[in-house]
């Protein structure tokens, strides 16, 4: 009898020992995350922008596998025993969260959360409503380099088993866009001997500069058509640029810039494309252009700096710098305090109205409270005159002022790409998380 109780004992102890040191960690995890999660609450980069995790909580059993598999890290945490999405605008849609969970709970969706979003219906083989028009990259849903590389590779190698263009005068291929993925899909036009021509906007270093975080991740080596692989693991957007410069000078990639496409008509199967500058014909249409559509310029000297960029991902990676934001919405609002947050930023926020109006109630909060801590210095009546190298100057209601700067951030609304895209004809679907 004595032996039994002592082997009782001797279990419970070593069950407590086990247990309870588990239970301290993870309590202490969940606490940590609680913390994290305020705190992006109060900044509002809890919610994401676009691509992100939608958890089932109802199949959700917390072993945590997707916190751990996120390379972004912190992105999702576990509360309350339950996966849950903590740094939304950190996500970049890397999906290995998903491909991660053994349950098979976690879906990516592009919406914000408790939004709705319109998406192009596409095929498998991302062939629109429109009979041979392809869309690939951003606009599709998948923001990832490395998944606008793959889609752009993919939907060429599709093409390439297509009846070509029937004419001398016309193109097989006419890609539009010059990011990755249109980038990408060019290559592999010119890999396959198709004929082709790529449209660009704007220009390679505003397609690239404009992405909207200071480094650039891949998760994994990706290979590009008459390149080679692609081994960085981080880069920044300087870096890039420079890369995909060598790309197209060592491949003779033809890229057609300043040409924004103003209208696609389908006639008798094939395509009429006009631009800013050309009208071209071709047998199929790839439409590689990004989700978030044109940003708006201020159209000022200093612009194309790469330190400018239009939208913000993930504040933590900006610290000890002058960070200037332009703009007096609630995205701006939002960046200003989510980069006031971080270590030692200096952020002033330029607003060329009086005060602001038609922000949150919550953002109102934060803005005032921030401003009365001196973490934010925001300058009303004021527009911005000239970016330079090291400064920004302003002209302010006191004159021109100008200020130390490393970045800014321009919210000055944008042309969305969807009216465009059912002016073509191609139908769209809503997608509600």
């Amino acid at each position: 009898m004595n032996e039994t109780l002592i082997t009782i004992l001797i279990t419970v102890i070593l069950i407590f020992a086990t247990v309870v040191p588990y239970v301290r960690r993870f309590r202490k995890k969940e606490e940590k995350a609680r913390e994290k999660f305020h705190r992006m609450k109060i900044s509002g980069l809890h919610e994401a922008l676009t691509m992100h995790p939608h958890i089932d909580v109802m199949q959700c059993i917390g072993c945590g596998v997707c916190v751990r598999a996120c390379p972004e890290g912190e992105v999702l945490g576990l509360i309350e025993g339950k996966a849950t999405l903590i740094h939304g605008a950190k996500c970049v849609g890397h999906g290995l969260c998903a491909e991660a969970c053994p349950v098979g709970g976690i879906e990516l969706l592009t919406a914000k959360p408790g939004r709705s979003a319109d998406l192009p219906i596409l095929a498998e083989n991302f062939e629109t409503t429109v009979k041979g028009m392809f869309i690939v990259g951003e606009l599709g849903g998948m923001g990832l380099i490395k998944n606008a590389i793959s889609q752009g590779k993919k939907v060429i190698e599709h093409i390439a088993t297509l009846p070509a263009a029937s004419r001398d005068d016309m193109v097989d291929v006419a890609i539009i866009g010059a990011g990755p993925s249109g980038l990408t899909a060019g290559l592999t036009a010119q890999e396959k001997n198709l004929r082709y021509v790529i449209l660009e906007q704007g220009d390679i270093g505003g397609t690239i500069l404009q992405y909207p975080r200071a480094k650039v991740v891949m998760t994994s080596p990706v290979e590009l058509p008459l390149w080679g692989k692609l081994k960085f693991t981080e880069a920044s957007k300087e870096q890039l640029l420079e890369l995909w410069n060598a790309v197209i000078e060592k491949t003779n990639l033809k890229v057609a810039i300043n040409e924004k496409v103003k209208d696609i008509r389908s006639v008798n199967g094939e395509f009429i494309l006009t631009s800013t500058t050309k009208q071209i014909t071709a047998r199929y249409v790839v439409l590689a252009l990004g989700r978030r559509g044109t940003p708006r310029k201020l159209g000022v000297p200093g612009e194309e700096r790469s330190k400018v960029t239009y939208r913000l991902i993930d504040a933590a990676t900006y610290r000890d710098e002058h960070v200037l934001i332009v703009g007096g919405g609630d995205s701006a609002i939002e960046a200003a305090v989510g980069l006031a947050s971080q270590n030692n930023n200096t952020v002033t926020l330029s607003y060329r109205k009086e005060e602001f109006t038609r922000i949150k109630e919550r953002n109102k909060t934060h803005i005032d409270d921030f401003v009365s801590r001196k973490k934010i210095t925001v300058i009303f009546n004021s527009d911005v005159k000239e970016i330079r190298e090291d400064s920004v100057l302003l002209q302010t209601p006191g004159g021109e002022q100008e200020l130390k700067n490393a970045h800014v951030f321009i919210f000055a609304g944008g042309e969305l790409p969807n009216e465009f895209l059912k002016k073509i004809g191609i139908q769209m679907h809503t997608q509600v998380v």
